[in-house]
């Protein structure tokens, strides 16, 4: 467990393995802890460093104005914190426009670059990024943040096997404070890659669920212009690295290690859920962290700040 402080706010990550670093960056309404099973495959060769983003998670919000750029900004900082001087990089669809947004920022500390269900721009320029993105922020503050999980975790898992999932992604996000989840969304919306791809010089994949909210097409366009490998998984909808961790597992580590993809039959969703919390998983450790640590780790202004997410850690790790 281990917290820095940035701009005076605790910016809250785990550390597992050896060798090359890889930084994993979740998604919105969620954590680093998110990233257990993915981390469980890929320490056995890779330092992975997974942090909440600010304002998710254990992590404070950022002092001044809630922004991609300022989250990346961030995590270099985190970066330069841990003498990570050049990384491989994963993000999963918010932290995908993070991990993109790094890369633009430092290209030439970026080896590798793998985005999961991610875009270049979340402006609303299709009806669909309406639908996901403008659709969430107006009902959030109609029905509440409980039922608008809910709402959520039903079309990301539907299926009768993925209750466990199901159930796992209410209890998470609806414990995110709706502020948070607002100014992080509102966020998303204002930034754009679009007119700095050609920056990009890092080895890049690009995994897209055949089923994701948002377009497929854009994805193959995105992966055509950043000259990246694409996997597209078979039955997958957007929550990918959840409902398709062996295709996941698979494809990160065959690209981390400079292997060829698996093969395209192996493309394909999960028939049975993996629950995130088991024996010595990093969402147990993310569950820990907060009551073992932050006093020492970050003092006593840092413990007053993330004490109010203690409560809804440790509520929502129990549904994991």
């Amino acid at each position: 467990m281990s917290w820095f402080i940035h701009e005076g706010r605790p910016l809250h990550y785990l550390e597992r393995g050896e060798g090359e670093p890889l930084l994993l960056i979740h998604g919105l309404g969620s954590s680093g802890a998110d990233w257990a099973w993915q981390v469980r495959a890929l320490e056995r060769k890779f330092r992975v460093i997974v942090p909440d983003l600010p304002g998710s998670g254990h992590s404070a919000p950022p002092n001044g104005a809630c922004s991609i750029e300022g989250f990346a900004r961030s995590l270099w900082a985190l970066c330069d914190h841990v003498g990570a001087d050049t990384v491989n990089i994963v993000g999963f669809s918010l932290g995908g426009a993070v991990s993109l947004e790094m890369t633009l920022q430092r290209p030439e500390r970026v080896r590798r670059l793998g985005l999961i269900n991610s875009l270049a721009t979340y402006k609303l320029d299709h009806w669909s990024k309406w639908l996901e993105a403008g659709l969430s922020l107006i009902l959030i503050p109609l029905i509440g943040m409980r039922r608008a999980a809910r709402f959520a975790a039903a079309r990301l898992f539907p299926m009768p096997w993925q209750r466990v999932l199901r159930e796992r992604a209410a209890a998470v996000v609806s414990a995110v404070p709706p502020n948070n989840y607002l100014l992080t969304g509102r966020a998303l919306m204002a930034w754009s890659a679009v007119d700095r791809l050609h920056l990009v010089k890092s080895k890049t994949l690009v995994i897209a669920a055949e089923n994701d909210f948002t377009p497929l097409a854009e994805k193959r366009a995105l992966a055509a212009l950043l000259d990246a490998e694409i996997m597209v998984v078979r039955g997958s909808r957007h929550g990918t690295p959840f409902d398709a961790v062996g295709a996941t597992n698979a494809a990160l580590a065959a690209f981390v290690e400079d292997r060829p993809l698996p093969k395209a039959a192996r493309w394909m969703c999960d028939v049975t859920a993996r629950a995130l919390r088991f024996p010595g998983s990093l969402a147990d450790e993310h569950a820990a962290s907060v009551a073992a640590g932050v006093a020492a780790a970050a003092g006593v202004a840092a413990a007053s700040v993330v004490a109010a997410s203690v409560a809804a850690s440790a509520g929502a790790a129990g549904a994991m």
